[in-house]
């Protein structure tokens, strides 16, 4: 199974991460964020292989978190509110996401991911 990228092609964040994966070699099938959005099943699979918890898979510095005020509203909701509420829209997930065999990587830090594919 090739690795899953999972991106907004508009992101500029997202376009550095394909370019580092292409200049490291690293196989990937891409999947735009808002065409396909996530599904709360494969939310509910990838978020715990991820090691990071619910809410550090919000985009907090996109527009949509900010317009619905989820800084307010994240912290008194359910677990299962707010995976339902990351697979209603794409825009409101952090990216870009790189699904492996070996783990998941939620955004886009060099390092972290150079350090994650050196252990592959």
């Amino acid at each position: 199974m090739p690795n899953l990228f999972i991106a907004y092609p508009k992101c500029s964040t997202c376009q550095n991460a394909k370019q580092w994966l292409e200049e490291n070699g690293i196989e990937f099938e891409e999947r735009n964020i808002v065409e396909q959005i996530p599904t709360v099943e494969e939310l509910k699979k990838w978020i715990p292989k991820s090691g990071k918890e619910v809410k550090k898979w919000f985009n907090t510095s996109g527009l949509k978190y900010k317009e619905l005020k989820l800084s307010e509203k994240l912290p008194i909701m359910k677990e299962e509110e707010k995976i339902e509420l990351l697979a209603s829209n794409g825009m409101l997930i952090k990216r870009p996401l790189l699904i492996t065999t070996k783990g998941i990587l939620v955004g886009f830090k060099p390092m972290e991911w150079t350090h994650f594919f050196e252990q592959v």
